[in-house]
């Protein structure tokens, strides 16, 4: 039953004659749900940018690394540390700066950690060590990953959770686009300059995305629930005077070393034990690898030993996937409107499984995108040939990374953030991993051995997306992670 307050007053829940909690009401305006479609869309496109200039930061590196290379008078292999570096330290930024947000929000960890970010990429600009350089690398990655930290997060603040799909649909464009679109932007940028001054053109890019997302943030307000419940019990508890007003128990801030304890320990133990995390950790860090392998792999395809491109020619190599990231966005529509379909039909309850429809067709596409790159990607073959079996590639790319998003999202609810920072892990690992050992490969048994190495990869993986349509609800009720939402209302669930 609920006590009687001003409308202005925050809705309070009886619990016990002396208790009581904070919530939202139904249409209660401060409940970012029941924002306006305007406003939430207004605050998925000021973090857009930055989610973008995440991965600008790493592939944005790439077209200057030859004059990097020169400068510092190291090899080509040394001077790919700096885009390896770059990733590393997106691995384990989002495992330590998504706690903080359970204190302080979502704006403050956006706002003081890209700044951070700037701050770092500042010192790119000025850095002639190649030590000093490789630890500026370290710590921007880390900083920048503030968005893959939170705006996840921010989604499952502003939409409930069946209509997140085209918001997240869009923050994976962001993700999965950014380093074939930050490699072709720096490739135009690096034509001609110097990496101190691509790096320097890059910080004011990077700038203006913040000062954006500032506004954005201040304007348009708070989003994480628990946060703004907190306020509103602080406010109850005095214009109550009842001391024992709280927020409901899952929303409530838990110690410094539960919330670290967890957020370390828990990945890996998903990781260890947990099927759909493998599955997903195996895609993602298979496909993320891939992805910045390729920023020195079309070097040597469609560069002076190869197709003979210059800086900027390279660059627009990679708009073949670049099209097919885009295009995944516009198919997922589809995929889209299947999973409401499948939603509609059980009852509006989760269907993990509806997630993956489109991402079967990916597992088998990728494989063969890559062997008929593999077989064209010569001087005396059309270089558009391999261009767009490289778009097809793109739209795999996208389409799984999505499905392994959105399924472990249903999947584990409450618990996805742990799910998501195992795989995310993996992926970061593999992104840093990728670049050194791919382009020993390729450069040792040659673009059309090495394709076909990495299309094996892709072939051996591609059952898995099968695997979870037809056995996912099986794995699901033998998790204790999964299975204890199973029966759960979507609003219990806190990102």
């Amino acid at each position: 039953m609920a006590l009687h307050v001003a409308e202005h007053e925050p809705l309070l829940v009886e619990t016990t004659d002396s208790e009581a909690v904070v919530a939202f009401g139904a249409h209660d305006k401060d409940d970012p749900r029941n924002w306006s479609t305007t406003r939430k869309w207004l605050m998925v496109g000021a973090i857009i940018p930055i989610d973008l200039s995440v991965s600008w930061g790493a592939s944005g590196f790439s077209p200057a690394a030859s004059d990097f290379a020169r400068d510092m008078q190291v090899s080509p292999q040394v001077a790919t540390l700096g885009l390896s570096m770059y990733i590393l330290g997106l691995a384990f930024g989002p495992m330590s700066l998504a706690p903080l947000s359970e204190y302080f929000g979502r704006r403050p960890v956006y706002v003081v950690s890209y700044a951070v970010f700037l701050c770092m990429l500042l010192g790119t600009t000025f850095v002639e060590s190649l030590g000093g350089f490789l630890a500026l690398r370290v710590l921007s990655g880390y900083f920048s990953s503030v968005t893959i930290s939170n705006f996840g997060g921010t989604i499952a603040d502003l939409f409930h959770h069946h209509d997140t799909g085209p918001a997240m649909s869009w923050f994976l464009w962001a993700a999965t686009g950014g380093s074939p679109t930050g490699f072709v932007l720096f490739s135009v940028i690096a034509q001609g300059r110097s990496w101190h001054s691509v790096f320097r053109i890059m910080f004011y890019i990077c700038l203006s995305f913040w000062v954006i997302l500032v506004v954005a943030l201040y304007a348009l307000g708070e989003t994480r629930h628990s946060v703004l419940l907190a306020r509103r019990a602080k406010v109850a508890r005095k214009t109550t005077r009842n001391d024992n007003v709280d927020v409901p128990d899952e929303l409530k801030q838990k110690n410094p070393t539960q919330v670290f304890g967890s957020t370390l320990v828990r990945p890996f133990r998903f990781l260890a034990t947990e099927a759909i995390v493998q599955f997903g950790a195996l895609w993602n860090g298979y496909l993320y690898g891939a992805s910045f392998l390729f920023n020195g792999v079309f070097h040597l395809i469609f560069g002076p030993d190869g197709y003979g491109y210059d800086t900027v020619g390279i660059g627009f190599a990679f708009l073949g996937i670049v099209f097919g990231v885009t295009a995944g966005l516009a198919t997922n529509i589809y995929q889209e409107r299947y999973y409401q379909r499948q939603v509609a039909l059980a009852g509006h309850r989760d269907v993990p499984e509806a997630r993956v429809h489109h991402a079967r067709a990916a597992a088998i596409v990728l494989p063969i995108s890559l062997l008929v790159f593999s077989f064209t990607a010569k001087p005396s073959i059309h270089p558009l040939v391999s261009i767009i079996a490289s778009a097809f590639w793109g739209w795999s790319f996208y389409t799984l990374i999505l499905m392994t998003l959105t399924y472990t999202e249903d999947a584990y609810k409450t618990y996805s953030a742990s799910a998501l920072a195992g795989i995310g892990l993996v992926r970061n690992i593999a992104g840093a991993g990728f670049p050194l050992l791919g382009r020993l490969l390729f450069i040792h048994v040659g673009t059309k051995i090495a394709c076909i190495i990495l299309a094996g990869v892709s072939l051996f993986m591609a059952p898995i997306p099968f695997i979870l349509a037809k056995h996912g609800e099986a794995l699901r009720r033998r998790s204790p992670w999964a299975a204890a939402h199973e029966d759960e209302d979507e609003d219990a669930a806190e990102a």
